[in-house]
């Protein structure tokens, strides 16, 4: 299993005590893209809520997760830009208010080391219509951080830096 790319502690700051957990997969967890979803269901703990272009509401907060992101490299969930990757965008709810993508959106909190935006256009696209209140990912793991525009707050969480070690503390959301 991959590392969990974003840490969302309800009243908590020790995971294991925390009511809530939700997982998103990443571009290395290729047995979560080829595995069927009952089989992925049976080795995920209870407690923990995967989410798979997928949402829950938690006390009437409304999540959303996505594991897509856009081709680079042949790893897992993968996806050309344009419309095959704006399919995914567009199953969002326009009323999430907590989107948890493993990748992030063009031009926020997406800059590689060697100075590449490397986000989603189709993705910040969905994000300005849907306007959810908070949007956390991770996958650029340089460009660790949080940016406030309009009514969404962005957060990249990437605990790893570029030689994927622990660098970065998990980021905390008191919702």
């Amino acid at each position: 299993m991959n590392y969990f790319q974003c840490f969302i502690v309800c009243n908590a700051l020790v995971l294991k005590r925390c009511m809530y957990k939700v997982f998103v997969a990443g571009n290395h967890d290729f047995y979560f893209e080829e595995t069927d979803s009952n089989k992925i269901r049976r080795i995920i703990p209870k407690e923990i809520i995967y989410l798979n272009d997928s949402g829950i509401a938690i006390n009437g907060i409304k999540f959303w997760g996505s594991p897509i992101t856009p081709w680079f490299n042949n790893w897992a969930f993968n996806r050309n830009r344009g419309a095959e990757i704006k399919k995914h965008w567009d199953l969002i709810p326009v009323d999430t208010d907590v989107l948890i993508t493993h990748g992030p959106p063009f031009g926020i909190l997406d800059e590689t080391v060697y100075g590449k935006r490397t986000g989603c256009e189709e993705l910040l696209l969905r994000v300005y219509q849907v306007k959810p209140q908070y949007h956390i990912f991770g996958h650029i793991h340089e460009d660790y951080g949080s940016f406030t525009k309009g009514e969404t707050s962005f957060i990249n969480a990437s605990v790893l830096d570029d030689w994927y070690e622990m660098k970065n503390k998990p980021i905390i959301l008191n919702l």
